[in-house]
């Protein structure tokens, strides 16, 4: 009797970050979503899986690691975000505070304890289709888990000409501790600094295009945002001094500055670039 199998395939990956006390050792480990609900780590020095969790009923779409590599955040098409111990092997925390829309992005960055006047030693979001960002402060330690800031960009009725909408994505500004950066459709194409401390956004970037990625550099003030015209722009910040680079074939869906910010690498639906910045 033949059986049918689910196809399977690898949605969402990210790298176990590297721990303080070894800051020179490259980090072993990824996680990686799958179209069935699964998370997988796998080990690179051993090429091997060491564990499988099922939090999701649906495709993940997002994952992360926490700041320390002790938790893994993954999100759902249905909008789900679940926070799994890969110690234990158990989901300890299920939100839904995004349910019914894509989780697009999810990030974490690290933050002093009291910050905010809330307790824990991380900030993490969820950026999810509909153009919704919430922003959580969290000590899972003690399994503490605070909504911070809850941010809704409005948008126009969806053109015609868009058979998908650009999608909705957000960062933590690394030389701007306490901002974050949006950019997704809406009634311009901009990119927007948000201030959690002051509840607003404090600044606006004006693209060319709707931008279908985006990437800021940990170790300079750049920007990297990809379009769907096959152009990629390097912002730099706060001057905004912008220089625009051909060389895909199609519509640019990711951008990563590497840990050091010296390259950069873009990828489009067949094409893997990776550029090297010179200079200051």
């Amino acid at each position: 009797v033949p059986v049918l199998v689910p196809l399977q395939s690898c949605q969402c990956l990210a790298w176990k970050p590297r721990p303080i006390v070894a800051w020179g050792a490259e980090s072993q480990h990824v996680v990686a979503g799958y179209s069935d609900g699964t998370i997988r780590v796998f080990s690179i020095s051993r090429t091997e899986m060491e564990l499988k969790m099922h939090p999701h009923a649906v495709a993940l779409t997002a994952i992360a690691y926490s700041t320390d590599g002790e938790m893994i955040l993954s999100g759902g098409k249905d909008g789900l975000v679940a926070v799994s111990s890969p110690r234990t092997g158990m989901t300890i925390r299920v939100l839904a505070d995004h349910k019914g829309s894509p989780i697009t992005v999810l990030q974490c960055t690290r933050k002093q304890y009291r910050d905010f006047e809330v307790e824990g030693g991380e900030l993490w979001l969820a950026t999810s289709s509909d153009r919704r960002v919430s922003v959580w402060a969290s000590d899972w330690l003690k399994d503490k888990c605070e909504l911070l800031d809850w941010l809704s960009f409005p948008a126009p009725a969806g053109p015609e000409g868009l058979g998908s909408l650009p999608p909705s994505l957000a960062a933590f500004c690394p030389w701007e501790p306490g901002t974050l950066v949006y950019v997704g459709f809406g009634v311009q194409k901009e990119v927007l600094f948000y201030s959690l401390r002051k509840k607003q956004v404090v600044e606006k970037i004006s693209l060319p295009y709707f931008a279908t990625s985006l990437s800021l550099s940990p170790a300079a003030r750049f920007m990297a945002v990809g379009f769907g015209e096959r152009l990629l722009r390097l912002l730099s910040c706060p001057a905004r001094d912008a220089q625009d680079y051909a060389g895909h074939d199609d519509a640019i869906h990711l951008c990563r500055f590497a840990p050091s910010g010296r390259r950069l690498l873009t990828a489009s639906h067949s094409a893997v670039l990776v550029w090297e910045l010179t200079g200051g």
